[in-house]
């Protein structure tokens, strides 16, 4: 009985587990002018499709939460890499 409960449960999880979707560059540039950014600051790698990352100096708490939600209704995982632009 334990063993069919312990396969039932490994049945449940891995159902869950599906393959992230690549979206396209318009769908991504859509997303970002939406949460307020800048076209081409959102991206998704092929060799890690579930990391959506946005590439911006310093995003509003608003443009966070806005790509974090899209991000996880989407099932991928947000990632924020601050960029720091060397001055000139």
């Amino acid at each position: 009985m334990r063993q069919a409960l312990v396969a039932l449960g490994v049945l449940a999880l891995s159902a869950c587990a599906t393959p992230a979707r690549m979206h396209d560059e318009a769908q991504l540039n859509q997303i970002a002018l939406g949460c307020g950014l800048a076209m081409g600051e959102l991206i998704q790698d092929e060799s890690e499709k579930r990391l959506l990352l946005t590439m911006r100096s310093d995003p509003s708490p608003q443009q966070r939460v806005c790509v974090a939600r899209w991000a996880r209704k989407n099932g991928l995982k947000p990632v924020f890499v601050n960029i720091q632009y060397p001055a000139a």
